[in-house]
C-alpha cells in the first residue's frame, strides 16, 4: 500500500492560520508602539511649549515639601516646582520655610527629573560696563550665575566675570560653596574697577536682607494668643529657644510646666517638636515670647474640688525654707507645712532636720485658699495629739518634774513629755525676790519640779510654777506662832487709817487705826477705880497749891504710830489657808 504525496505547490491550511493570525499581532504591536510615541512626542511637546511660555514668569508658589537637599513647591501646573534648599538656608544652615508657606519665585523651564526649575532671581543681569557701574554706585541687586570655585572664592557671571569671596557667598563651607555651581544668584557689586576689570560682588548681603524681610513678614503675621508649631533650637539654663517658623521665641523654664522644672534641659530636648502658646509678641524689638504649660489645665483650677480640710493626702517634699517645707502634691500644685505644724514639741529648730527633699510624706490639709494659690498642711496632725494625754495625766496642782530645754528672757521652758514642753514663767521661778532672767536661777539640763497651774489644750498652753512647790517666809512663821503671841515690827507704811507691818523677811501684815481705838473704847473697864479717883484728886490739890498748874493724866496716851517705828504687836487671827494673818498695836 503506497503513501500518498501532497503537491509542493499546496500548502496546509493549520499553517496557513498560524501565519494570518501572527500577520495580525504583527501589525497591532507596531501601530500601538507608533500610537504611543506619537502621544509622547506630543506630550513632550505641549510641556515644552507650556514650559517655554511660562518661563520667566513670577508667582506665588506654596511650600509642598522641605527635605535636606530640595524644596518642592506647587506651582499650579501639573508638575511640581523645585528650588535648592541651600538658597532658603539662613546664617545657622537652618531652612525657615515649612509646609504651607507662600513664597515668591519665578519659573525657569524644566530640570532632567521634569520638574519645574524655580529662582529666586527676580533682578535682571547686567549687559554692560554702564549696567554694572549704575549697580555698584545704587546699590542695586542684580542676577549672576555661578561658573566655578576658584582659590578664596566663587566665579560669577554678571555680564562680565566677577570675583565672589567665600565670606560673601552664604555658604557654610567649601561643599556648600560647590553645590552653587551653574545656580542663578541675586548679588550686589561692592567693588568695581572697569580699569582692571575687577568686580567683586556679596551674595550673602542680598540674603540677609531678604532673610530680614520675611523675617519681618512672620512677625506681623503672629498674633498674641495663637497656637503654633515649634522645634526646639538650643536649650539654656533660665529657658529654650522655639524655631516657630524662622522666628526664634523664648519659652521661659517658669513657662514650661506647672510643676516645677529645675532647668529646661530635664524636660526637653534639642531638635523636639511642640505647640506653643504666644504669649507676648513685641514687634518693636523682635522678640516673642512662648508659653508651653498654659495649654494644660491650671491644676488650681480644681484644688478647691480635689483637696478639703482634715483629708489626709501624700506628696513629696520638693524645698525646706527657714520657716517651712514645700509639699508637692501634684505637678504644679505645692502646699505648705509651716515649722509651728511639724512637730507638737518646740524642739524643731529648722524644717530640714525633720525633712528632706524628694522625701515622700503623708500630710493633713489644714487650709486651701484658691485665691491666693495657698494650701496649708500639718504633719504633726499624722502623729496623735500628745495634748490628749497631757490634760488627763496633768491637772492643774498636779506636779510635774522635767529637765530644762531652753531658757528665755520670759521664763524656762520645761520638757513634761516627749512632745509636749510647760513653761516656767521668770515670776514663778522663787519666792519673795525678784530676778531679771531665768539663768540668775536655773540651766538648761537642769531637773526640776514644778506645780500644773494651767493646763489649756485649745490654746496648747502648759503653765508650771516652782515656787508654789517651797515653803515661804510666811509659811515659817505662821507655823512658828499662834493667835495671842506678842510680836515684834517695823511699821512701813501709813497711809490714813491703814497701817502696813514688816514683821519679818517676806512676812507682812496690817492693821486699822480707827479698828484700833474702836476695840479699845469697847474693852475700857465701866467700874470706877475708888483708888486711882483718890490719887488723882491729891494730885491735883498738890498740884493746885504749887501753883494751880495742870495735872498730867495718871496714864498717858499711846503714840500715834508712824513710819519706821519699831513696835510690838498681838497676834489675833490665823489663816493659814490664805496665809495670812490679823494683827494689833500692843502698846
Amino acid at each position: 500500500m503506497s503513501t500518498p504525496i501532497t503537491p509542493l505547490h499546496e500548502e496546509d491550511p493549520r499553517e496557513q492560520e498560524e501565519l494570518e493570525a501572527s500577520s495580525t499581532e504583527s501589525s497591532f504591536g507596531d501601530i500601538l508602539n507608533e500610537f504611543e510615541q506619537s502621544h509622547a512626542q506630543e506630550v513632550q511637546a505641549a510641556k515644552s511649549q507650556d514650559t517655554r511660555s511660562q518661563d520667566g514668569k513670577t508667582i506665588a508658589a506654596t511650600v509642598v515639601t522641605v527635605s535636606e537637599g530640595r524644596v518642592f513647591f506647587d506651582v499650579g501646573q501639573k508638575t511640581e516646582g523645585v528650588l535648592d534648599a541651600t538658597l532658603l538656608r539662613d546664617e545657622k544652615g537652618l531652612i525657615e520655610l515649612k509646609a504651607g508657606d507662600t513664597v515668591r519665585v519665578q519659573m525657569n523651564g524644566r530640570d532632567e527629573e521634569g520638574y519645574i526649575k524655580l529662582s529666586l532671581i527676580q533682578v535682571e543681569r547686567p549687559k554692560d560696563w554702564s549696567g554694572l557701574q549704575k549697580a555698584f554706585d545704587e546699590k542695586l541687586t542684580i542676577s549672576g550665575v555661578v561658573t566655578g570655585v576658584v582659590k578664596g572664592g566663587l566665579s560669577v557671571d554678571v555680564g562680565m566675570r566677577a570675583f565672589m569671596p567665600a565670606s560673601r557667598s552664604g555658604a557654610r563651607d567649601v561643599p556648600e560653596m560647590g553645590t552653587l555651581v551653574g545656580q542663578e544668584i541675586a548679588c550686589r557689586v561692592i567693588k568695581l574697577d572697569t580699569e582692571k576689570e575687577d568686580i567683586v560682588v556679596d551674595r550673602r548681603a542680598v540674603l540677609e536682607e531678604e532673610r530680614a524681610k520675611a523675617r519681618e513678614g512672620r512677625f506681623s503675621a503672629l498674633e498674641t494668643g495663637a497656637v503654633v508649631e515649634g522645634t526646639v533650637r538650643s536649650l539654656l539654663d533660665y529657658g529654650a529657644f522655639v524655631d516657630i517658623g524662622g522666628i526664634d521665641g523664648m519659652l521661659h523654664v517658669a513657662d514650661i510646666s506647672w510643676g516645677r522644672v529645675n532647668k529646661p534641659a530635664d524636660v526637653l530636648t534639642v531638635g523636639q517638636t511642640l505647640n506653643v502658646l504666644l504669649l507676648k509678641v513685641d514687634v518693636a524689638k523682635k522678640r516673642v515670647s512662648l508659653g508651653l504649660k498654659q495649654l494644660q489645665p491650671d491644676p488650681w483650677s480644681t484644688a478647691a474640688a480635689k483637696y478639703s480640710v482634715g483629708e489626709r493626702v501624700k506628696g513629696t517634699v520638693a524645698r525646706t525654707t527657714d520657716f517651712g517645707a514645700f509639699v508637692e502634691l501634684e505637678p504644679g500644685l505645692d502646699g505648705l507645712i509651716h515649722l509651728s505644724e511639724m512637730s507638737w514639741s518646740k524642739k524643731v529648730r529648722k524644717p530640714s532636720d525633720m525633712l528632706k527633699p524628694g522625701e515622700l510624706v503623708e500630710v493633713v490639709v489644714l487650709g486651701v485658699t484658691i485665691e491666693d494659690k495657698r494650701i496649708s498642711l500639718g504633719l504633726k496632725q499624722t502623729m496623735g495629739d500628745p495634748w490628749e494625754e497631757v490634760v488627763a495625766q496633768y491637772p492643774v496642782g498636779s506636779v510635774v518634774e522635767g529637765a530644762i530645754t531652753q531658757l528665755k528672757q520670759f521664763g524656762a521652758f520645761v520638757q513634761v513629755t516627749p512632745e509636749v514642753e510647760g513653761m516656767i514663767h521668770v515670776g514663778d521661778i522663787v519666792h519673795e525676790k525678784r530676778i531679771n532672767h531665768p539663768k540668775d536661777e536655773l540651766q538648761v539640763g537642769q531637773v526640776v519640779k514644778a506645780q500644773v497651774l494651767e493646763c489649756d489644750r485649745e490654746k496648747r498652753r502648759l503653765r508650771l510654777g516652782m515656787k508654789q512647790l517651797l515653803p515661804t517666809s510666811m509659811d515659817e512663821y505662821l507655823e512658828a506662832n499662834k493667835e495671842g503671841d506678842v510680836v515684834t515690827g517695823r511699821i512701813s507704811d501709813v497711809k490714813g487709817n491703814r497701817v502696813n507691818v514688816d514683821l519679818g523677811e517676806g512676812v507682812h501684815a496690817h492693821f486699822s487705826i480707827a479698828e484700833q481705838e474702836s476695840k479699845k473704847e469697847t474693852n475700857a473697864a465701866p467700874v470706877a477705880d475708888i483708888g486711882a479717883i483718890s490719887n488723882l484728886l491729891a494730885a491735883r490739890w498738890k498740884g493746885m497749891g504749887s501753883g494751880g498748874g495742870a495735872v498730867a493724866d495718871a496714864a498717858p496716851r499711846r503714840e500715834a504710830p508712824k513710819t519706821g517705828q519699831v513696835r510690838s504687836f498681838r497676834i489675833t487671827k490665823i489663816d493659814l489657808e490664805k496665809k495670812r494673818l490679823e494683827i494689833e498695836l500692843a502698846n
